[in-house]
């Protein structure tokens, strides 16, 4: 069984920063993309950024220009740098590892941006 472990979530201001991050197994870190993915309460879950195995990043109209997904290949974990956050950026964070016939689910990491 694949455990992705996703930490960093918490209570933050509106445009204040967060930085999630996402352990994954190294046996199969350096073969996958990874993603970020957000659901708020009462709504679908939604692709927030993704970084392929390669390092290409591509991201939400949502949150282009505010967010920034890295990998650490050596470490084994992908990073999400959230900025300038606002209340609708209020969800739980998943972090998703996938490739063809692979797909691999954190259990998520709330994040409440409010006053």
């Amino acid at each position: 069984q694949v455990q992705l472990v996703e930490s960093g979530g918490g209570l933050v201001q509106p445009g204040g920063s967060l930085r999630l991050s996402c352990a994954a197994p190294g046996s199969i870190f350096s073969t996958v993309n990874m993603g970020w993915y957000r659901q708020a309460a009462g709504k679908q879950r939604e692709l927030v950024a993704s970084i392929s195995s390669r390092g290409t990043a591509d991201y939400a109209d949502s949150v282009k220009g505010r967010f920034t997904i890295s990998r650490d290949n050596a470490g084994n974990t992908v990073y999400l740098q959230m900025s300038s956050l606002k209340p609708d950026d209020t969800a739980v964070y998943y972090c998703k590892a996938f490739r063809y016939g692979l797909e691999y689910w954190g259990k998520g990491t709330l994040v409440t941006v409010s006053s």
